[in-house]
């Protein structure tokens, strides 16, 4: 009998390669298992019980969605799938909103274009914990799966009814009003993802110009990985360049990061995007509470937090980590350093949708373009410059760098002295300036990520440059 695959939960699901690892076979494995860890939790109720799956635009996302329906039916559960497409922050706020007993979402978000995921969502509306999916893991081929027929009602009314308190969701939170009246130009690519032409759906009907690129469904992505990142974004850059745009508002394969192209047509990093956020929701919208930043996320998030009265959280990589605080603390915001943005009085989740929204209501508020926000906020809080370079390297051969790193750091790199070391996820280094080099191998793909925040771009590329050679 041939070995069958491990099954192992990255930083946000199972993904794996198409044909490889991701195959039908396996994703029953992986729904029987959760669909046993669903019945362990609630052994009285599980029987009968709500659970909603959604997918992705990715290559045989509709299948992989119905065999994982089938094998929950054939485990007597009640099944909402969509019949569409949708954003990863619908299928969440659906389970919180129809009370499910949780969800499914068939996605590999920003993975390249040959892999695909399975991720779950938690009666909450947002990721599911490590616990969860550790249970899981522990779950796979623990029973036979059982597989039952399952026929998709297109017109499901619990789906509808969601769908649509999530729209008037979106309406409450954002002030769209006065979005539309700005006789400004606006530029949204969902860079062929499930995003679609959600965000630019909340937009029409005033003097605010709104054009989509990159609407339609395309399994490769159009060559690139549908991560909102400057290497992904050109053909949004050169539009809102063409177009003479306020800005270029980007979401990743699934819909629940976000990335930004300001009004020259330069990629923003999340280092300029959630701290200009941040000092919208903190100074406009007075608004209260903690702030959580990822192990990759910036120093201005801090320093505008501090400088706001409001309380900083860190935590390791993973919005489930941000999501856990946000369960139990009174939390304003949490992002990390790849887009992902979760909000107060929102669902504890990162939703490309709202966010992109937010940052576009954040420029109409200040009135300024992007590029003039961020110059303001530097002289402020300091100049900081991120970047990050992507290794393509072996899990163990990653973990093994990372490791090494943090049990015999370099004294110094590019000439700068190495003042302390952390090693809450992955190796950083920290600079007497705050300047921080960060080693991390990827949780879901075979890729050792090196990120750079430093105090001037020529340090930042001086480090990354530095960092890259120490990884070869």
């Amino acid at each position: 009998m041939a070995e069958l695959d491990p099954i192992k939960f990255g930083t946000d699901g199972w993904r794996a390669e198409i044909a490889g690892a991701f195959t039908f076979a396996n994703v029953e494995r992986v729904a029987q298992a959760y669909a046993d860890y669903l019945k362990s939790q609630s052994e009285n109720t599980a029987a009968g019980s709500h659970v909603i799956v959604g997918y992705d635009r990715r290559f045989h996302s509709e299948n992989f969605a119905q065999r994982v329906a089938e094998v929950l039916a054939g485990n007597d559960f009640r099944l909402s799938l969509f019949n569409e497409p949708v954003p990863t922050p619908l299928v969440s706020w659906a389970v919180k909103d129809q009370s499910a007993l949780g969800g499914v979402m068939i996605t590999a978000s920003h993975n390249p274009p040959h892999f695909n995921g399975f991720k779950i969502k938690a009666p909450w509306g947002g990721s599911a914990s490590p616990e969860t999916t550790t249970a899981v893991e522990n779950l796979v081929d623990a029973s036979q799966v059982k597989l039952k027929a399952f026929t998709n009602d297109p017109a499901d009314v619990r789906l509808q009814e969601s769908l649509q308190t999530y729209r008037a969701q979106i309406e409450s939170y954002i002030d769209l009003d006065r979005i539309k009246q700005a006789d400004l130009s606006v530029i949204v690519d969902p860079m062929h993802g499930s995003g679609g032409r959600w965000v630019e759906s909340f937009l029409n009907g005033g003097q605010l110009a709104v054009e989509t690129i990159r609407a339609d469904r395309d399994p490769l992505f159009g060559g690139v990985n549908p991560e909102p990142i400057d290497q992904n974004l050109a053909p949004l850059k050169g539009r809102v360049s063409g177009a003479a745009a306020i800005v270029g508002l980007a979401t990743d394969g699934d819909a629940d990061r976000v990335g930004a192209v300001n009004e020259r047509g330069e990629t923003m990093t999340m280092h300029e995007v959630v701290p200009l956020v941040l000092l919208h929701m903190a100074r406009q919208r007075k608004m209260t509470g903690g702030v959580v930043r990822t192990f990759s996320q910036s120093v201005l998030t801090k320093r505008i937090a501090e400088a706001s009265g409001l309380k900083v959280y860190e935590t390791p990589i993973g919005f489930k980590y941000v999501a856990d605080l946000m369960l139990r603390d009174d939390i304003l915001m949490g992002a990390e350093e790849s887009g992902g943005i979760g909000v107060k009085n929102h669902i504890p989740e990162r939703d490309g949708i709202l966010n992109s929204l937010l940052f576009l209501e954040a420029i109409i508020t200040a009135g300024k373009p992007p590029s003039e926000m961020v110059r303001e906020m530097h002289r402020e809080f300091g100049e900081f410059y991120f970047g990050r370079r992507d290794v393509h390297m072996e899990v163990k051969r990653g973990q093994e760098l990372v490791n090494e790193l943090g049990a015999t750091p370099p004294g110094a790199i590019a000439e700068h002295t190495v003042a302390a070391v952390e090693t809450m996820d992955g190796t950083k280094l920290l600079f007497a300036d705050e300047s921080w080099l960060l080693f991390r191998q990827s949780g879901t793909e075979p890729m050792l990520r090196i990120y750079c925040e430093a105090t001037s771009q020529e340090k930042r590329d001086r480090l990354l440059d530095q960092g890259q050679q120490m990884a070869l």
